[in-house]
């Protein structure tokens, strides 16, 4: 009897616990939650123009500056709203972005693609990266939920991107479509991922074939030492601009992953789990993170494909603590995110919305 007993407690104590896990877990997702509705509602109410259908760069535009915000920011929006769409799929948050963005939409020869500013209002360059970003969105939001609109933007994208290729300096992207002086990992870790996606959708061997020709060529001139990626090369110089930033650790820490899914070659895991290491110790200094949001959105993209293959916490670990702690010190009196003063960002909040959602989707 006294034996029943105690495996009764035991049994009751287990349940207990089991019990108490489970509610950290629901309670870490809604507290990601509420955060993610914090920032929309502070999006809608502080960068949106909904006369226009367009955003603001930043809460407080000033008389010197333009109107609406630069493509780039909506690069991060964009992908924030993917993410928020896995969360919450039966709301759609991608619509009114994409609105915004067809408005950047310039169709010059040699093929369309979408200028660094609202075209409506001037002519401005084109950046491969900044297409790049809206197609790797895309591309998610395709693999999703199937919706053909989105894979054809992402292939829209892809023939863009392929007019800044050349053999110069042995091959690789350009940055900048009207000045190409320099090829930049920026531009050539998303070429990648978006190569390597479109042939897991097409199966289309000149995808894989691209994917592979850039990979190689940004391991062989742009890879540092420990495994981190320097920022660009320049034409014709060929001088290395050795600047190393979170978001082209985290396209190239990707890009492994799913070399890694496509082919089974355990090279790639390898390499994906070097550049993570050298990322978290070169990155992660004072139980902090550098201070640009998006880039560090960027290579937790990469983080969470490593983690859904080996399984791996420490890949995530420091996200959560680096994404509390910006909530905790980085966040003003009405809920924008930024370090210092009134003057809040877009892409910061976006950056964030990405970060909390893809945390939420983890639980």
């Amino acid at each position: 009897m006294l034996i029943r007993m105690i495996n009764i407690k035991i049994f009751f104590i287990s349940c207990l616990a089991i019990h108490a896990v489970n509610f950290v877990k629901a309670q870490s997702k809604a507290t990601y939650e509420e955060r993610i509705e914090t920032l929309n509602k502070n999006v809608d109410q502080y960068f949106y123009d909904t006369a226009n259908s367009l955003y603001y760069e930043t809460n407080q535009v000033r008389s010197n500056e333009k109107k609406h915000s630069y493509l780039w920011p909506l690069c991060a929006l964009i992908q924030a709203a993917n993410e928020e769409e896995v969360l919450f799929p039966a709301k759609d948050f991608m619509t009114p972005v994409m609105k915004a963005i067809h408005q950047y939409y310039s169709d010059i020869p040699p093929v369309p693609g979408y200028q660094a500013y609202v075209t409506k209002e001037e002519k401005d360059s084109r950046f491969y990266d900044d297409n790049q970003w809206i197609a790797i969105a895309c591309l998610d939001a395709y693999n999703r939920n199937h919706d053909q609109k989105y894979l054809d933007i992402a292939k829209m994208i892809y023939r863009f991107m392929m007019t800044g290729y050349d053999t110069l300096s042995g091959g690789g992207l350009y940055w900048r479509e009207d000045q190409k002086t320099s090829k930049n990992t920026c531009s050539n870790g998303p070429g990648i991922i978006i190569a390597l996606q479109l042939y897991k959708i097409t199966h289309h061997q000149n995808y894989l074939d691209t994917a592979l020709a850039l990979y190689s060529w940004v391991n062989k001139h742009l890879q540092a030492p420990r495994g981190l990626y320097y920022d660009n090369i320049r034409i014709l110089s060929l001088k290395i601009d050795s600047a190393i930033y979170t978001y082209n650790t985290g396209t190239m820490l990707q890009s492994n992953v799913l070399l890694f899914e496509i082919t089974n070659d355990k090279k790639y895991l390898d390499e994906a789990e070097r550049i993570a290491s050298a990322a978290k110790q070169h990155f992660y200094k004072n139980l902090k993170l550098p201070g640009n949001y998006w880039f560090n959105a960027v290579l937790l993209r990469g983080e969470i494909a490593l983690y859904h293959v080996d399984k791996n916490k420490d890949h995530i670990q420091f996200f959560i603590d680096d994404a509390n702690r910006v909530w905790k010190e980085e966040r003003d009196e009405e809920g924008l995110i930024g370090k210092k003063g009134k003057r809040k960002s877009l892409i910061d909040q976006a950056a964030m919305i990405e970060i909390y959602s893809r945390l939420a989707a983890l639980n």
